[in-house]
């Protein structure tokens, strides 16, 4: 990797990123926070290195981008095998991606139960060999999306000591171990303690819900990755954004103006794939925007079943009623 290639050491700071949640982070769905913040950091969903490896087609639909997702746009591989990462990584820079972001926080069993994901934290020096061996392999550079450890954070700082050794251009960190999942506090106090001991980037993820907790919890930290509350508020990258300059905040946008994002959403996601398919990925986002809507219960029940683009725009219509009856 040259320093040309690293856009980690150019990209302006505090750093935002966009976390990759499988099921979630689809391009449509990447493409409109790039939108929204232009300098938000894209990562895809989780996917496979073997799976990459062998030309899996499914996973390969997984990985596409639109050109507009450039600068900065990663792709997150998880497995265990040395040669597959390496290989996945060719294949990847191929690709024309801006950098490859390795899942050593996936706390899901599927995944921990197979070795990947979170698991590859039992044993940190394996994985800084292995790291190693792909950094020297790949021009693209490779950062880490970690937790504080599996079963606690007692090798947490030497394990990213080991990672920064191996070649890595950054970090994010995930205030939870493998074993708390996402229950409890994300605890940032060791996130913190470790950007004293390191040199390259280090992102703080974890329980970021708003503007003001960003500018609150980044600290002595180079940025922060925000995930699930993106579901809800895709506009809190602008927010944050706007809060690390000093800027006036600005607010969430009113009803209607988030009807048409989603709006924009189907055509974007219909464009990339079909009807059908933005349908179903839509779902899984109006299950988390409809919070907070008046009769939201009755309102998410219909929607987390819709089929047709048709279908939702009934449904859109009874919500813009409600802003005609205020």
């Amino acid at each position: 990797m040259s320093a040309d290639t690293n856009f980690w050491k150019q990209i302006d700071q505090p750093i935002l990123v966009l976390a990759p949640m499988s099921g979630y982070t689809e391009s449509p769905f990447r493409r409109l926070i790039k939108e929204i913040e232009p300098t938000t950091v894209l990562v895809s969903e989780l996917l496979s290195a073997e799976a990459l490896r062998r030309g899996s087609e499914k996973t390969f639909r997984l990985a596409a981008y639109a050109p507009e997702e450039k600068h900065y746009y990663c792709i997150q591989l998880f497995g265990s095998d040395e040669a597959a990462f390496i290989e996945a990584a060719q294949i990847v820079a191929d690709m024309g991606v801006d950098g490859i972001d390795l899942n050593f926080g996936c706390p899901s069993p599927k995944v921990v139960g197979s070795g990947h994901g979170s698991a590859l934290l039992k044993d940190s020096c394996r994985s800084a060999k292995m790291i190693e061996a792909l950094v020297k392999s790949t021009p693209l550079p490779v950062s880490v999306k970690m937790r504080l450890g599996f079963y606690d954070d007692s090798n947490f700082i030497q394990s990213c000591k080991d990672f920064e050794a191996a070649g890595i251009a950054s970090i994010a960190i995930h205030g939870r171990t493998t074993k708390q999942k996402y229950t409890g506090q994300a605890d940032w106090t060791k996130i913190y303690q470790v950007k004293e001991e390191l040199n390259i980037p280090v992102i703080g993820n974890g329980d970021v819900t708003s503007a003001a907790i960003a500018v609150k919890k980044l600290q002595n930290l180079d940025g922060v990755m925000i995930g699930r509350a993106a579901m809800r508020n895709p506009w809190i990258f602008a927010q944050c954004r706007a809060a690390f300059e000093g800027r006036e905040i600005p607010k969430k946008p009113p009803l209607a103006a988030q009807l048409d994002f989603f709006r924009r959403h189907a055509t974007l996601a219909t464009d990339f794939k079909n009807e059908k398919w933005a349908m179903i990925e839509l779902r899984k986002h109006f299950a988390h925007f409809i919070r907070g809507v008046r009769s939201a219960s009755q309102y998410r029940d219909r929607l987390i079943r819709v089929e047709s683009r048709a279908e939702m725009e009934v449904i859109f219509a009874e919500l813009e009623g409600q802003i005609g009856q205020k």
